[in-house]
């Protein structure tokens, strides 16, 4: 029997995502895996609807909008006391093709901790989302990516990369039972980064597999340009690099993030979005006092 697979989705209301990508991962070809719906306590139908439509799907409800990273910990917690030897955690806002987890399980080596499909615009299919990021060696930003270029064959084999975004993600089980779960400090942004370093520090390569594709729609819940995202966008990337950087990196990085911060707050004056410039100075505050726990 082929190896089995638990597909892990975190969910926070967007009904109408949720049961588009849920549609479209049950045209999967892969013959052995299943669903579980990580439900952070949506207020509209998507726990009710996914029970009518696809009764097949696991549920795990949690009592409170716990996040990205509490949220789904739980969920792969869950595949591994079931047997999975890979976990699938991907969003709820996407379409894969049918063939996206056979390609993906057929990329998976011993030293592979994570594996990424090729991600596109849902609303521009050909246009690219993400090809994996590759990390500056100094002010360990994410550089590279492709996002916004055409598919025109570039890719065929598998590459190497240093960031797998939350997006899409297969996880080894025996890598992940190595490395752990994901750091609960981060509520919504930068998880995935500091997720991706602790794997590589660990030694296992973090790749993306071209013929394994997938569309996201993006900015669900989040939602772009909002207090919520500028907030949580702000104390994650404290936290993150404040955990990260080492050596002769603190420095450059400091200076690094104090002009980006600068430029950033010059923006919302400019626009007159003070309301922004007040949450990303919480989420700066916030996040420096939480990495100094």
């Amino acid at each position: 029997m082929s190896t089995f697979v638990y597909v892990v989705i975190p969910t926070f209301n967007h009904y109408k995502d949720t049961l588009r990508a849920l549609d479209s991962l049950g045209k999967m070809t892969y013959p052995n895996f299943k669903v579980l719906i990580v439900d952070n306590q949506s207020t509209d139908q998507t726990v009710a609807l996914v029970r009518e439509k696809h009764p097949d799907v696991e549920l795990l409800i949690h009592p409170r909008n716990l996040g990205f990273a509490a949220g789904v910990n739980p969920g792969l917690q869950h595949a591994l006391d079931q047997g999975a030897d890979y976990v699938l955690l991907i969003n709820n806002d996407v379409v894969v093709a049918p063939s996206m987890l056979t390609h993906l399980v057929a990329a998976m080596q011993p030293e592979v901790g994570v594996a990424a499909p090729m991600i596109y615009f849902l609303d521009d299919p050909e246009r690219i989302w993400s090809v994996g990021f590759r990390r500056h060696p100094l002010l360990m930003e994410m550089r590279g990516g492709a996002r916004g270029q055409m598919d025109k064959g570039q890719w065929q084999t598998p590459l190497e990369v240093d960031y797998v975004l939350g997006c899409a993600m297969l996880l080894s089980a025996p890598a992940l039972r190595k490395v752990g779960f994901f750091d609960e400090r981060f509520f919504f942004y930068y998880e995935d980064l500091d997720y991706s370093l602790r794997f590589q520090r660990l030694g296992y390569r973090l790749i993306t597999v071209p013929l394994a594709q997938m569309w996201h729609k993006g900015s669900g819940s989040a939602g772009a340009g909002s207090a919520f995202r500028t907030f949580h966008m702000a104390r994650g990337s404290v936290i993150f690099f404040r955990a990260h950087a080492q050596g002769r990196q603190r420095l450059a990085v400091f200076l690094f993030r104090c002009g980006s911060a600068l430029r950033v707050c010059a923006g919302f004056v400019l626009r007159g979005r003070f309301h922004l410039l007040k949450s990303y100075w919480r989420g700066m505050r916030d996040g420096w006092r939480e990495s100094s726990l």
